[in-house]
Parts: structure tokens; sequence; C-alpha cells
């Protein structure tokens, strides 16, 4: 784990050759959809397992067939809400999960508009509440201009305050980084690496395009019918 010294709690695992092997995987433009996907679970269950080093843990005495000893229990590790966020956050908090399978899910559906001015839309938000003692999660692999999860963490205002509030990405971009801690400066910040820079259109370069098309293919417009628009 590699802290970046441009801003206070924000680090990287580019000390880590295993999670850039993965990482390259992604960026590249011939990798398919099943490889991408398999590669964001990989990035979420190491990163998972990186985070739990940041944890609190209880040592508790426990007795083996053969004498007593001390061991550790899982303290943070069993009071975690980790934050989706639609669509291409699904696999990274899958292997997220595969390491803190104690966590609740929460769901938020955002979208960025375009260029210059990135509104940010919110169809959905399911999040269960937030107790003192949670890590707050927040999972989204591209840190872009940071918009999104500003507005994200805005909403969930409302939900409680918990314990530590913690974003997980696989790339970010310094205009990102920069615009989270200035409006949220407790906020601790994992990636796997940190990018350049943004072009004019929002996008991270190098980047690895648009994550959520590789992951799931390119979506095609569609209306949804009346009935559909309130499902709950």
């Amino acid at each position: 784990m590699k802290k970046d010294t441009r801003w206070e709690g924000v680090y990287s695992f580019e000390d880590s050759p295993f999670l850039i092997e993965t990482l390259s995987e992604l960026r590249e433009q011939n990798t398919d959809n099943i490889a991408f996907r398999k590669g964001l679970v990989r990035l979420g269950r190491y990163m998972g397992y990186e985070l739990t080093k940041t944890m609190d843990f209880d040592e508790l005495e426990i007795e083996t067939p053969l004498e007593t000893t001390i061991g550790l229990a899982g303290k943070d590790r069993k009071n975690i809400l980790i934050i989706s966020v639609l669509r291409v956050a699904i696999p990274l908090m899958e292997g997220l999960i595969k390491t803190l399978e104690s966590a609740r899910v929460g769901i938020v559906s955002a979208s960025r508009g375009p260029a210059p001015d990135f509104d940010i839309k919110m169809d959905y938000i399911k999040v269960p509440k937030l107790k003192e003692e949670d890590t707050l999660i927040i999972c989204d692999p591209m840190i872009a201009t940071g918009s999104t999860l500003i507005s994200v963490m805005k909403e969930l205002e409302s939900c409680g305050m918990p314990k530590r509030i913690i974003i997980v990405g696989v790339i970010g971009a310094p205009e990102g980084i920069e615009a989270i801690k200035k409006e949220y400066p407790n906020v601790e910040i994992y990636i796997t690496q940190m990018d350049r820079e943004l072009n004019k259109k929002g996008y991270i370069l190098p980047g690895l395009g648009d994550a959520g098309d590789r992951a799931f293919g390119e979506p095609v417009k569609v209306s949804l019918l009346p009935q559909m628009h309130n499902l709950e």
C-alpha cells in the first residue's frame, strides 16, 4: 500500500505487482467482457484483503485441542456497509464481499452527463441504515471528475454517520481526487493506480475505456414501458 503525499488519506496499490498485472489486463483493449469482469472481481477481493489491515480487531482467548492461545476476531470487519454505484461497480463489490463477507449492501444508480457540466442523474437509491460503528465503503471503479461520488455521499448524509468512509476504486485521476478531498477531507480513498489526468471529455488517461461497457457490453437505448417506472 502506497500513500499519495499530495493528499491525506489517499492510497494506491502500485507497490503490488499482482494487482498491477491484473489492472494491465483490464487496460488492454482486446480484453473481453468475461475477462474484464473477472479482473474487477479479483481486484475487489485483494483490495478487500488490504483494507482489513487498516481495521480494528479484538483479541480473544481460544482453546485449541492442545492448549489455550490468543487469536483475533474481526471488529470492524463485521460492521461494514458497501455501496455499489451501478452498473460497473457490481463486479468490484462482488470481490470485496468475498473478503468482507458480513457486509451489508446498498445500491445507488447514478450517471454522469457530458462535458463541460458533468451533471449527475440519480435514479435509484436503496441503502440500509448506517450505524455509528460502521465502516462505509463506496465502490466505483473509475474516479474521474469525482462528481458522481460527491453526489452519492451527499445523498448518504441522511442515512447516518459511520465510523469511517472509504472509497474503493480501480483507477483515479488527480482532478477527481482533489475535488472529493476538497468536499470531504476525511474520506479515505484506495485505488489500484493513480492515472495521469482527464481529457476534455472527462475521461481518465491512460485509463481503460468505459468500464461499464467493457464489463457488461455496450447498452442499447430503450424506452421503458409506463408501468415499469415505479417498481417500488
